[in-house]
């Protein structure tokens, strides 16, 4: 597998609102995985999580993840990124879970009484399927 950066169309398909799963790993060192917005900045991936959500506490006590992002016309075209959160922080009013509502669904987060948080992941390598040219 490549490593980070990854190259212009990858970017750029990354750059889009596509779906996408994350995967972290539980305390008997099995996976977790949950469908997940996400967004792509400067060659890291936002995260945001419920403070209910495994996911947060999976991320806490092992910062590994994946990343796979599927092209919403072409479940065939996939890119998957391999890394490590680096922070997790509060979501203080909310400004990122509305940063990704906005880029899925095109307004605010509806729910406004959950606290959230946000993880930051720098991807180490990458994968794409088909592979870019």
């Amino acid at each position: 597998m490549p490593r980070v950066p990854v190259p212009p169309e990858v970017d750029e398909f990354l750059s889009r609102p596509n779906p996408a799963v994350v995967a972290t790993i539980r305390p008997d060192g099995t996976p977790h995985s949950a469908a997940t917005w996400y967004d792509w900045e400067d060659g890291r991936v936002l995260l945001n999580m419920d403070e209910s959500r495994l996911r947060l506490g999976y991320l806490r006590e092992n910062p590994a993840v994946s990343l796979t992002v599927l092209d919403d016309g072409d479940w065939y075209r996939q890119v998957s990124l391999m890394g490590r959160v680096v922070s997790i922080e509060a979501d203080e009013g909310l400004r990122d879970i509305d940063r990704l509502s906005q880029r899925y669904v095109g307004q605010p987060y509806r729910n406004r009484e959950s606290p959230r948080f946000t993880a930051w992941m720098d991807p180490e390598r990458w994968y794409a399927w088909p592979p870019p040219k």
